[in-house]
């Protein structure tokens, strides 16, 4: 019996890999709480395992009594003289308790305790192996699918790939092999929650740094990615070593290495672009293969407007927009794409929009000249000055600033009709 109990624990220890200290102590705790149910008072109870042999001891302290009120706390000097002959009133002695005393409900409270305590030492063991593996890509088998959520077996633990991150066209059966990023692991009531994607912009990159060995050995970074899964990506490449093509790299001979990531994304296009640190190279270079003939770059509200020949705007904006809007995101700007027709159009109707400063009462030869100085050419400008914008130059205070910029946003309100 004792060799069992020892072999069962040591079973407990192996598949659940915990430590055997750990499983001893739950099931100390587990039979305290049995002889709780059974005694009430458990002040007087000693659970002893032995490590080696697997004996349980479960002994009751009790204190030896002419006559007996509390048969829990106390026992009779007569049988107390048959466990221990010399025993005398009044004094403690150690009495065995066993199993069979407990009663049927107790000793399944006990392998109820026993049983929870493995588990939450299991669950916490796996929560403490996967929360520093966010970013890791894993493969498992498909386990279930309840209500579009892919669960999906990783061995020692389970992880869930919502229906957000999913891949959209993609679709799976119960057994089929699958490969994610662990997004992240969350503490739950139910054990760790390991959160799987495919559909992150950080998967890509993940499956580049695994085929590519110039990017896992960080001599080509990949400093940025704008995807829409199953779709189409761009990602933005650079090398530290001149010797070293990053676009060829990823690429790989006879494109080899990128064809490898584009079956396991399920035919999503990629675009692999050099980087560049100035914004307007690297919008260029975001938006081929449409040719860019000319930008206007606003570094005030981080957006430009980028202007392509006419037979290649519908190229440069893409498929319901998409080219445009992977550009803007990998880029970081707000891209604002007009053919070259366009363009012109645009800028003849705020050419003949623009009032001069010469149709504004009071603003004299010298006054313009001072303002067109500052870059304030028309009444617009003027309008959005502030007084301090303007009493830096020679001769305008505070009070003729503020009458300048006041005539000017009157000049342009729309007259009353009477």
């Amino acid at each position: 019996m004792n060799y069992e109990i020892l072999e069962a624990l040591g079973q407990i220890t192996k598949d659940k890999n915990i430590d055997m200290d750990f499983v001893i102590e739950s099931l100390e705790a587990g039979l305290m709480l049995a002889a709780k149910k059974k005694f009430g008072n458990t002040d007087n109870i000693k659970i002893e395992v032995d490590r080696k042999s697997g004996d349980i001891r479960i002994i009751a302290v009790k204190k030896v009594a002419e006559q007996v009120a509390d048969p829990n706390l106390e026992i009779s000097w007569v049988k107390a003289r048959e466990i221990q002959p010399k025993v005398k009133l009044g004094e403690e002695i150690e009495v065995a308790v066993g199993f069979g005393e407990f009663g049927r409900n107790a000793i399944i409270a006990a392998k109820q305790i026993l049983i929870q305590k493995v588990r939450e030492a299991e669950r916490e063991k796996i929560y403490e192996e996967y929360k520093d593996k966010t970013e890791t890509i894993v493969t498992g088998g498909v386990q279930q699918i309840d209500k579009g959520h892919l669960l999906v077996n990783l061995g020692k633990a389970e992880g869930i790939i919502p229906p957000k991150e999913q891949i959209p066209k993609e679709r799976y059966r119960q057994g089929d092999r699958i490969k994610a990023l662990i997004l992240d692991v969350q503490k739950t009531a139910k054990g760790p929650q390991i959160i799987l994607t495919r559909a992150h912009p950080n998967f890509l990159k993940k499956l580049f740094e695994l085929e590519v060995p110039e990017i896992y050995e960080r001599i080509i970074e990949i400093k940025a990615v704008a995807r829409e899964p199953g779709e189409r990506s761009k990602m933005a490449v650079s090398s530290i070593d001149n010797r070293v093509d990053p676009v060829g790299a990823c690429v790989g001979v006879k494109g080899v290495r990128v064809q490898s990531i584009v079956r396991e994304l399920s035919s999503e296009r990629i675009d692999i672009i050099p980087w560049n640190p100035d914004p307007e190279t690297f919008a260029t270079r975001a938006l081929a293969p449409a040719k860019v003939v000319h930008i206007d770059t606003n570094y005030d509200d981080n957006s430009m407007t980028v202007v392509v020949e006419d037979d290649r705007l519908s190229l440069a904006i893409g498929k319901a927009g998409q080219n445009a809007r992977l550009a803007a995101k990998l880029t970081g700007w707000k891209i604002n794409i007009l053919s070259e027709t366009e363009y012109r159009e645009q800028m003849k109707l705020e050419s003949h929009l623009k009032i001069y400063l010469s149709e504004l009462p009071g603003v004299g030869k010298k006054l313009k000249e001072k303002l067109m100085e500052k870059g304030i050419e028309t009444i617009q400008d003027l309008a959005q000055c502030s007084v301090e914008d303007l009493v830096e130059m020679e001769g305008v205070g505070d009070k003729k600033a503020a009458s300048l910029i006041q005539k000017a946003k009157d000049y342009l309100l729309p007259s009353k009709s009477s």
